[in-house]
C-alpha cells in the first residue's frame, strides 16, 4: 500500500466541513499555539488550551496570535484538565503542549477519569521521506519501553488500524507491509527479540494476525531498501516495501526516529494509540510545522480508525 504524504494530509484536513474541537494540556509554548492558530485557520479545529491564562495571553501577544478562536482553561493542573475535556465529549483529541510526558500521562492513564482501554498505548511516528518517495510508520516510539510478546502484539495490530486509517478510498485497496524489527534478520537465542519477532511471523502464517503481511525479524536496511535484500539474497513481501515498523523496545524506536529526524531531510508527525481518543504527540522540542503535521495525521486517523 501507499500511506499519503503530509501535503495530502493537508488537503484532506483542509476539505472537511466540520472542525474537530482539540485541546492542548499546556497551552504556554510558542509552537503550540502557532500550531492552532494555523490549523484554526485552515478550519481543520476549534481550538482548546489550557495552564496559566495569564501567561498564554502574553505570549499570544508577543508572537501577535489572534485568541479569539481559542478557548483558554486556567489551571494549574493543565493535564487533567484537559483529559476531562475530552473525557466529557467537549473535544474530539488530546494534544500533548508544553508538559512533560510523565505529567500528561498520568493523567491519560488515571483509571477513573483518564483514557485507559484495554490496548497498549503506545506512540506511532508517520516518517516521510521525500528523496526516496517513502512514508512509513514506526511504533513504539515513545511509551512502552520494553514491550512483551503479548504486548508487541497488540502494538502491530494498532500498527496495521493506523495504516489502513490513512490509506486513501481513491487508491486500490492493499494489505500493509508490517516489519518486525531486530538487529539482525536471523532468528538467534543470544537476542530473545529475533526469537520474538520470528514468532510473531508464525502468527500471521497461522492466520493468526490477519489485515497485514508481517514478516520477521528484520533489520531497518532490509525494511527500507530492497536492494539491501537482492545483496544479501533475500526476499519477502515485506522487504524493502515496509508501510511500518515495529521496534523490539523503547531505546530501539526512540534511537531510530530520532536519527532520522536529525539527520535526513524528512517530514514526520506522531500520536498515541490504545487511548480511548487519538492523541496529538511529539516532543516539546519539535516545531510548529511538526506539530501542524501531528494534527494532520492524527485527524485522518481519527476520521477513519474503528469505532468502538
Amino acid at each position: 500500500m501507499s500511506l499519503p504524504g503530509f501535503s495530502r494530509l493537508y488537503e484532506i484536513a483542509d476539505q472537511r466541513q466540520e472542525r474537530t474541537a482539540v485541546v492542548a494540556a499546556g497551552g504556554d509554548d510558542r509552537t503550540v499555539l502557532e500550531a492552532l492558530s494555523l490549523a484554526s485557520q485552515r478550519g481543520w479545529v476549534s481550538p482548546v488550551v489550557t495552564g496559566n491564562r495569564a501567561e498564554i495571553e502574553r505570549l499570544a501577544g508577543e508572537l501577535a496570535i489572534d485568541l479569539s478562536p481559542f478557548t483558554l482553561l486556567e489551571s494549574d493542573d493543565p493535564a487533567g484538565v484537559a483529559v476531562a475535556e475530552v473525557k466529557a465529549g467537549r473535544a474530539a483529541l488530546l494534544m500533548k503542549g508544553q508538559i512533560a510526558t510523565p505529567a500528561l500521562m498520568k493523567a491519560v492513564l488515571s483509571r477513573e477519569t483518564g483514557l485507559r482501554t484495554a490496548k497498549v498505548i503506545g506512540q506511532v511516528v508517520l516518517m516521510e521521506i521525500p528523496r526516496d518517495e517513502r512514508r512509513f510508520l514506526l511504533t513504539d516510539t515513545g511509551i512502552t519501553i520494553q514491550p512483551t510478546l503479548a504486548q508487541k502484539r497488540d502494538l502491530l495490530e494498532s500498527l496495521v488500524t493506523v495504516a489502513t486509517a490513512l490509506q486513501d478510498p481513491a487508491a486500490e485497496p492493499k494489505l500493509p507491509a508490517i516489519a518486525v524489527m531486530a538487529a539482525s534478520e536471523k532468528a538467534t537465542e543470544a537476542m530473545p527479540d529475533t526469537l520474538e519477532a520470528a514468532e510473531l511471523q508464525q502468527l500471521y502464517e497461522r492466520g493468526e494476525i490477519t489485515g497485514c503481511r508481517v514478516q520477521g525479524p528484520l533489520s531497518f536496511d532490509l525494511a527500507y531498501a530492497r536492494d539491501a535484500g537482492e545483496k544479501k539474497r533475500l526476499d519477502g513481501a515485506v522487504i524493502g516495501a515496509a508501510d511500518a515498523m515495529l521496534f523490539p523496545s523503547l531505546q530501539a524506536a526512540n534511537l531510530t526516529v530520532k536519527a532520522i529526524m536529525y539527520t535526513a531531510d524528512c517530514q514526520f508527525g506522531g500520536l498515541l494509540v490504545g487511548t480511548s481518543a487519538p492523541v496529538v504527540f511529539m516532543s516539546r522540542a519539535d516545531s510548529t510545522a511538526t506539530r501542524l503535521n501531528s494534527l494532520a495525521f492524527t485527524l485522518q486517523y481519527l476520521r477513519s480508525r474503528p469505532q468502538g
